[in-house]
């Protein structure tokens, strides 16, 4: 894990998929192309990365009640279609971190991320975002994960 940092993230619209279930059941392969598809037949340009937004903490959630947003942004004019729907999100200040590993090292990264902010005298204030900067890789048979981990905050 890369050291935190405090970044100001910038205001953007975003097309996203809603899925309720367990964060690691998220059928990205089905959903990242149809936004991208979408995009093409909206004629907005996308965004590189697409992203994830968590809105439950599993731990206090039944995971399979679990809330996300798979996303991308974009620019231009667009339309809700085929269950893919649109929102503005506003510029915010962000906790982030890189992480870089398998999935089954993520809470480190998350709970260091939380310490971090805490230990600034910041809050979260809303939900986390994950943004995928690569497509996930295989390396001796376990998936490495490649994404950045953003956390809004609010001073305590």
């Amino acid at each position: 894990m890369v050291s935190p940092k405090i970044e100001d993230r910038k205001e953007n619209d975003l097309a996203y998929i809603e899925f309720v279930g367990q964060y690691d059941k998220v059928p990205w392969d089905e959903l990242i192309p149809k936004l991208f598809e979408w995009a093409k037949v909206q004629k907005v340009m996308p965004g590189f990365f697409p992203l994830g937004i968590y809105y439950d903490d599993p731990k206090l959630v039944t995971p399979e009640k679990c809330r996300s947003e798979v996303g991308i942004t974009f620019k231009g004019h667009a339309i809700e279609a085929d269950g893919i729907k649109i929102k503005h999100l506003p510029a915010q200040k962000m906790a982030t971190v890189s992480f870089k590993g398998p999935g089954s090292e993520y809470h480190k990264a998350y709970r260091g991320l939380q310490e971090w902010i805490e230990g600034k005298g910041h809050q979260v204030c809303g939900p986390c975002i994950e943004v995928y900067s690569k497509r996930p890789e295989i390396i001796d048979g376990v998936m490495i994960l490649h994404s950045k981990i953003m956390m809004p905050l609010e001073p305590k």
